[in-house]
């Protein structure tokens, strides 16, 4: 029933467009929702300045936010700012940390407790690897997760930190199942269940949070009859009744199956967080706009009361997947990987949204943004459709840059043949800064001042922000950084 994720990162959050709170309906969310969170992540190619965001999540009223590595910029720009963070510790670093204790030590010391004592970062959580049980992984990481998780920790108490900052480990909904089809069969899965309980004890033991991402969009993408209505919460399909208890959607399905699981196995009352929680708004013909902003309000509503699900049922604590897009992320489980944020990757909101943390229950986007030329690259009016260079060019031009919002059912799939090549040059070109060479495929693409944006839809023409590069911390202007090889090849490429 419930279908596992091929990905590596993911999160939440939300309320109802056009609802007029009243001062004691938003006293009594604010109240019952144990801190609004958010999963900030950096796979970007011309991400906003770290300053920027965290005005963004201040702004917002995001009280925790949850990172996926110990960017220094990052963590700096949180310092002071009161946001509660979870700091983490990327997969491909397991190995060093689980395989000594000096190692988990001296990551503890720069990633932690240097920024609590010197940038007054209020760091409380500590994620050890993301999602590495994945059944995608083959097993990469099951005999080091549970020796990093055991030497952070003593890291943390040897550092004094035992008590303010707790290690969890974000894992993905596959490592439990029901063998039932309703959540009161819920136990983890046969193949890492002893590994399992040992992690469930550990956390147990040292106070610390079993942390969950769930996905109700993953499994409508992964399984074609799944029913649509069953991932929302104001869904109008039929409940699962399980032994009389009635479930109307995915999420309080999902969470009771993982809360019978403890419970079936000794741990009934160990904290829970959803780690990650979200919609994607394209890329696939179920991640769209309308969705996202129905799903991440609907859940805001359904854990603004703090009722929980009936296994669960007092507050939830949740980051919301994600902060803002990110273009860089890999497409490998889906295009609509690089589309989860509640904000676009130049800070503005995509929909309404009522967290029930403003003034105005609306979302504030990012303030001084700035951005390179209104200029774009665009197919030539003169360019044949059938030159043998069009399909190597796109090719190239997606392969390098972000074309996701491209193809059936996305943002821009009404584009007609020109629209969709102009669509990869233009994207290329952005992704580059704009500089000139980056729009020289062979007697085909020219720079226009004229927005090639369509006055019908979604689909948008992008122009891209200026880089900020953090070792200087400043911006460039137009186009000041070369592409070096990246040149070098186009130029070939436009002598074929």
């Amino acid at each position: 029933m419930f279908k596992a994720a091929d990905r590596e990162n993911m999160g939440w959050v939300s309320v109802k467009d056009g609802l007029n709170i009243r001062f004691l309906c938003l006293f009594a969310m604010l109240c019952s929702v144990s801190g609004i969170g958010v999963n900030w992540g950096t796979q970007s190619s011309h991400p906003l300045p770290p300053d920027t965001l965290v005005k963004l999540l201040r702004e917002n009223g995001f009280q925790r936010v949850k990172l996926f590595d110990a960017d220094y910029g990052t963590l700096k720009a949180l310092g002071k700012s009161g946001i509660e963070v979870m700091v983490g510790i990327p997969n491909d670093m397991l190995a060093s940390v689980g395989g000594s204790m000096k190692a988990a030590e001296k990551w503890v010391a720069k990633n932690v407790s240097a920024h609590i004592t010197s940038n007054n970062v209020n760091i409380r959580y500590v994620a050890v690897g993301n999602e590495p049980f994945l059944e995608t992984y083959n097993g990469s990481y099951l005999g080091i997760t549970y020796p990093a998780l055991r030497n952070i920790q003593s890291a943390l108490v040897k550092a004094g930190l035992g008590s303010q900052v707790k290690v969890t480990v974000p894992l993905n909904a596959d490592v439990y199942s029901t063998s039932s089809g309703s959540p009161s069969g819920g136990d983890f899965r046969t193949d890492i269940h002893d590994l399992m309980l040992t992690i469930v004890n550990f956390l147990s033991v040292s106070g610390s949070p079993f942390t969950v991402n769930i996905y109700p969009f993953i499994s409508l993408y992964s399984d074609p009859n799944f029913p649509v209505e069953y991932a929302f919460f104001d869904g109008n399909g039929s409940p699962l009744n399980d032994g009389g208890t009635l479930y109307y959607n995915m999420f309080d399905a999902n969470l009771d199956t993982l809360a019978h699981a403890l419970q079936k196995n000794g741990f009934a009352n160990l904290p829970i967080i959803v780690g990650e929680i979200g919609w994607p708004t394209d890329g696939d013909r179920n991640a769209n706009i309308e969705y996202a902003r129905r799903f991440n309000q609907g859940f805001m509503s359904h854990i603004s009361g703090g009722r929980g699900t009936p296994m669960r049922p007092g507050p939830i604590d949740a980051y919301l997947f994600s902060l803002i897009d990110e273009d860089a992320k890999s497409i490998a489980p889906g295009n609509f990987e690089r589309h989860w944020g509640i904000f676009t990757f130049d800070g503005q909101p995509k929909y309404p949204l009522n967290l029930g943390t403003t003034n105005t229950g609306a979302l504030i986007p990012a303030k001084d943004v700035h951005y390179l030329e209104k200029k774009w690259c665009v197919m030539k009016p003169s360019a044949r459709l059938d030159d043998p260079q069009v399909e190597l060019s796109v090719s190239y031009a997606c392969g390098l840059a972000d074309c996701t919002s491209l193809g059936y059912g996305t943002s821009c799939g009404n584009l007609d043949d020109r629209g969709n090549i102009s669509y990869a040059f233009n994207s290329y070109f952005q992704k580059n800064n704009q500089l000139e060479v980056a729009c020289k495929f062979p007697n085909l693409s020219m720079i226009t001042k004229m927005d090639p944006t369509p006055t019908v839809g979604n689909c948008k023409f992008q122009i891209m922000i200026q880089p900020y590069y953090e070792s200087t911390g400043s911006r460039f202007g137009f186009g000041q950084k070369p592409l070096g090889l990246i040149s070098v090849i186009l130029i070939l490429l436009a002598v074929l």
